[in-house]
């Protein structure tokens, strides 16, 4: 098994490599830059200081010169000592939150006792975890149930829910939710001033994991009726199994495999695409300073985020193959 983390943990590098360089190609071919427009005052910004700016950021420099620096490292320091790059950790400063790095804005805190949970990567790791248990705990037996029912009056109702949470966004459930639970019902916050508690934290986790769990009971329903159709379910019911043993010991079980492969890209999805529900609940996560870096052409938090976010969808499927070993035995890695 480490052989194997190993070998696929060494796969990333060239993936990683690839996804940089087309973001980084990508970003630099859209039209402006991150000089175009003084945010205090909204004015042009001279062109002495644009070029006083470029040579600080090292934007002056070559495309290729500005990725190997991004990425490996460069000599920039005034003492024309190296300076590493992302390979480092050091994800670049930032253009628009000057003297900060792209780094330290996602990882730490303002509270130097605070743990790294409480920084914005840290919110948005847990807000994609809460969704996805709560799609697992009631997507997979909501999925198992409509198949043991099928054609039944709970089947066409789970059918037609998961229908509607996959057809309909997350923004437009989200403007949903917040009507029915925060502005009629009043039960939850719907913008929280801080985010202690676990009420603040009910809303998003809703908006974001409806869709997954939608999916998940759909896709859980559909092999767990394949699975129905096999020949060993049928030679456990001509032995005498019990109706309980062959759902949960026999079908079960060999339903998790086909669903497994969906939690790593569900979890890496909701990791990724919180851009618009975090902006909707005033959360404190990444997402939003990802969309604003792309408006204001902070190149170095663009860089960093979607190397993040790469390695985090690496990360989720690399864990999904070693659950495969652990739900099923007979799945062996050489």
């Amino acid at each position: 098994m480490f052989g194997f983390i190993l070998r696929r943990l060494l796969s990333t590098i060239p993936v990683l490599i690839l996804i940089s360089l087309v973001t980084f190609l990508l970003m630099h071919s859209a039209p402006g830059g991150p000089w175009d427009r003084d945010e205090e005052n909204g004015k042009e910004i001279p062109a002495a200081i644009k070029k006083l700016l470029d040579q600080e950021f090292g934007l002056d420099q070559p495309l290729w010169r500005q990725y190997t620096g991004y990425v490996i490292g460069d000599y920039r320091n005034a003492d024309g000592s190296f300076k590493c790059g992302a390979i480092c950790g050091n994800l670049g400063p930032s253009s628009k939150q000057r003297g900060r790095y792209v780094q330290d804005i996602l990882f730490t805190t303002n509270d130097e006792e605070a743990s790294w949970l409480q920084s914005k990567f840290g919110f948005s790791v847990r807000l994609a975890i809460y969704a996805l248990i709560f799609a697992v705990l009631l997507g997979i037996p909501l999925g198992v149930i409509a198949a043991i029912k099928q054609n039944s009056a709970i089947d066409y109702v789970v059918t037609f829910c998961s229908n509607i949470g996959v057809a309909v966004p997350n923004l437009v459930m989200g403007v949903f939710l917040i009507i029915v639970f925060g502005v009629q019902l009043k039960l939850l916050p719907v913008v929280a001033k801080e985010w202690n508690t676990i009420l603040p934290w009910v809303l998003p986790s809703l908006t974001y994991g409806l869709g997954t769990m939608a999916r998940m009971a759909s896709y859980t329903r559909s092999t767990m009726l394949d699975v129905m159709r096999q020949d060993y379910v049928r030679t456990a019911r001509a032995k005498g199994a019990a109706e309980r043993i062959v759902i949960w010991k026999h079908m079960f079980r060999n339903t998790l495999i086909p669903v497994i492969t969906i939690l790593g890209p569900a979890l890496a999805g909701l990791i990724v695409s919180g851009v618009t529900i975090e902006a909707m609940f005033g959360f404190p996560g990444m997402g939003f300073d990802f969309f604003r870096a792309i408006s204001n052409r902070d190149y170095s938090m663009i860089m960093g985020t979607s190397l993040l976010f790469a390695a985090l969808i690496v990360i989720a499927n690399m864990s999904v193959d070693i659950l495969y070993g652990l739900v099923d035995p007979r799945v062996r890695v050489e």
